[in-house]
């Protein structure tokens, strides 16, 4: 059976969230992922929750589908084996802070040298270059310096922070999108490889829907507005008998919001005429719409009323809520994974949708160095008596569980 990156082998030097989640995406497409992690400790998401006796469900939940080594590039024999890998592979990937991997004595001029078919992407919260580059920097540093942050919160109150890495798994995908595009590109031009900067900055200030021409054409700065938007009304977060719901309502669509509050009169209302003038009465009409809801028996009935007037609605789900909704279920959107210590726990599934070409979803992530000797003898040839001539020296580590 082909899949859809079948044939692709790829060297995964990325840790914690953003690499990873490109490289388990690759994984997901059938792509070869070979994880490489530096001896002796590994990848450190392998110490974060929920963990049990020496197992990370974050480390799973992200490194699902791939094979793992772990190497000590420290020792010149080590270096040499991550060498004679990336000579092999077609895509590199790693999210050391700029400067670092080079540091490694894998800088883009020597994998270049080695491979010249090769793509390396990097992944760093500022990008390879710039001002800002040599700084460290995580999901939530890149959101303030991309004014991201600043447009979330209370008015009145500091902005608040966002209760899960947007910007980690959207530069993953990121670079999942251009990586497949240099792919393409080598495939149409000769096997020509090529070097990937992919900042997590870059993608969080592409996320800006429409601050920026507002800002630069207006003169004004957009700031966060709580729970309602800025910009255009009704959008925003409203009290219904129980907890709480979400209305997106566009001017083509406020006729319908009328329909379904059984308010005809707001529509020739000149408080109420266009967004403007919505936007400048929002408290009455957040009075209004939240007055309408109270009057429901509950919140699944208000949500049905609106749904059937063709209101964009959603109730404001919790985690667990959202992980049980018989749509995400249906959709295989959520995934539950059996795992021999940590037992059965769910995680996001693969977002990313074919008609034919994905392999089976894989279920498992590696052990640290579980795969040693299986990608060593595969794709370098080393036979097993060096194998064990260089654990014995410390150049390969394996967890002591797999002896």
């Amino acid at each position: 059976m082909k899949h859809i990156l079948g044939g692709i082998v790829v060297v995964d030097f990325s840790q914690v969230v953003a690499g990873p989640a490109c490289t388990r995406l690759m994984a997901e497409l059938g792509a070869e992922v070979i994880k490489v992690e530096l001896a002796p400790a590994g990848d450190p998401s392998r110490l974060l929750p929920s963990a049990r006796d020496g197992h990370s469900a974050y480390f799973i939940q992200h490194n699902q589908g791939k094979k793992g080594i772990c190497v000590d590039p420290r020792q010149a024999e080590g270096l040499e084996i991550l060498k004679a890998l990336i000579a092999k592979a077609d895509v590199l990937v790693e999210n050391f802070s700029p400067g670092a991997f080079r540091r490694l004595g894998l800088g883009w001029d020597v994998v270049r040298a080695l491979n010249p078919n090769l793509i390396m992407c990097s992944i760093s919260a500022f990008g390879q270059t710039g001002p800002l580059s040599a700084l460290p920097g995580y999901d939530f540093i890149a959101q303030a310096y991309a004014g991201v942050t600043s447009m979330i919160g209370e008015p009145d109150a500091p902005p608040a922070l966002a209760g899960l890495v947007m910007g980690d798994v959207g530069t993953g995908i990121t670079a999942l999108a251009t990586i497949n595009g240099a792919l393409f590109w080598r495939e149409r031009n000769g096997g020509r490889g090529q070097y990937l900067d992919i900042s997590l900055l870059d993608y969080y200030f592409f996320c800006h829907e429409m601050n920026i021409e507002v800002a630069s054409l207006d003169g004004t700065v957009p700031t966060r507005n709580g729970s309602h938007h800025y910009n255009a009304a009704p959008l925003g977060i409203y009290r219904a008998p129980q907890g709480f719901i979400m209305i997106v309502t566009l001017q083509h669509q406020w006729p319908s919001l009328c329909q379904a509050l059984e308010r005809p009169d707001l529509l020739d209302n000149p408080r109420f005429i266009d967004i403007p003038a919505r936007l400048e009465n929002i408290v009455e009409l957040t009075a209004i719409i939240e007055d309408w809801l109270q009057s429901q028996p509950d919140t699944e009935t208000a949500v049905a009323k609106l749904e059937d007037a063709r209101v964009p609605v959603a109730p404001i789900l919790t985690v667990t809520e959202a992980m049980n909704h018989p749509h995400l279920l249906h959709r295989g959107t959520v995934r539950a994974l059996d795992h021999p210590v940590l037992g059965q726990f769910k995680v996001p599934a693969n977002p990313l949708r074919f008609s034919e070409g994905l392999p089976p979803p894989p279920s498992q992530a590696p052990m640290l160095g579980e795969h040693n000797r299986e990608v060593l003898r595969q794709h370098i040839g080393i036979a097993d008596d060096q194998l064990a001539a260089l654990e014995r020296a410390g150049v390969l580590v394996a967890d002591e569980r797999l002896a």
